[in-house]
């Protein structure tokens, strides 16, 4: 599926417009959409926009790191979007160039379509432009991040509160459980922190200065997420030692009876 918005130069949009018609000279920024497997979508990237086959073979590719490249047109960007059900990850591309954006991925994306529809029905975004609607993106899909990260959280003081002090094995077993989930977390959640460390900091990225200030609130959005994961690790690694220090209590006093 390819959804295409484009805004002429007096603002006015336009929507589900051939790509063919991005090119005229009435337009001053577009957006196109595409999320498919298909491998005549997939081919606008090389023949309509040119893009670099390495950018494209990274589209193609499953679970991507979080990162940017730059090139002399545009800069290619990498981000993961989480499935809240089991933590796995889902990796969008987006190609930024002077006046578009051309998103790419696999599957749909909650996060993308939320987005589409506010651009759509709010017309102060329009004059924006594309550089905002690549914020908004990135906003979108690090808020995602704050409902697993809390979900965590609620069922760790749970699991303290009912426990009481007395860690036992089906507790420490749900620990640990809860203890990998927040692995995977941060591989994600720092690996964006640092992609949004360079936006802001990079000397490549000089058309993204402007809108500087919106970054760097996402930025600071993975840095408390990072210091709450920072702390339940700590919590289960506290119930961890508790358990291990009971078992070795435990083991000892048996052995003196005997």
């Amino acid at each position: 599926m390819i959804k295409t918005l484009a805004f002429t130069e007096d603002l006015k949009l336009l929507v589900d417009v051939p790509v063919e018609r991005l090119d005229a000279p009435d337009i001053n920024w577009y957006w196109v959409d595409i999320t498919s497997h298909d491998e005549s979508d997939i081919s606008l990237l090389s023949e309509h926009f040119n893009f670099h086959h390495l950018a494209i073979e990274d589209c193609l590719l499953d679970y991507e790191r979080p990162k940017v490249n730059y090139y002399n047109e545009y800069n290619f960007f990498v981000l993961n979007a989480l499935n809240l059900t089991n933590l796995t990850t889902v990796d969008l591309n987006l190609f930024v160039g002077k006046n578009y954006i051309v998103s790419f991925h696999k599957v749909e994306l909650i996060e993308i379509s939320n987005v589409h529809e506010k651009v759509i029905s709010n017309e102060n975004i329009w004059a924006e432009g594309h550089l905002y609607v690549t914020y908004l993106i990135f906003d979108k899909i690090v808020d995602q991040y704050f409902p697993a990260v809390y979900q965590i959280e609620d069922n760790l003081e749970r699991i303290v509160i009912r426990a009481g002090g007395n860690v036992g094995q089906n507790i420490i077993n749900r620990v640990f459980s809860l203890r990998e989930d927040l692995i995977k977390l941060r591989r994600t959640i720092n690996s964006t922190k640092e992609l949004l460390y360079r936006i802001v900091s990079s000397e490549h990225l000089q058309d993204f200065r402007n809108s500087k200030h919106y970054f760097n609130d996402i930025y600071d959005h993975l840095l408390k997420l990072s210091d709450i994961i920072e702390s339940n690790q700590e919590m289960t690694a506290d119930m961890r030692d508790s358990y291990l220090s009971m078992n070795s209590h435990q083991i000892k006093k048996i052995r003196y009876r005997s």
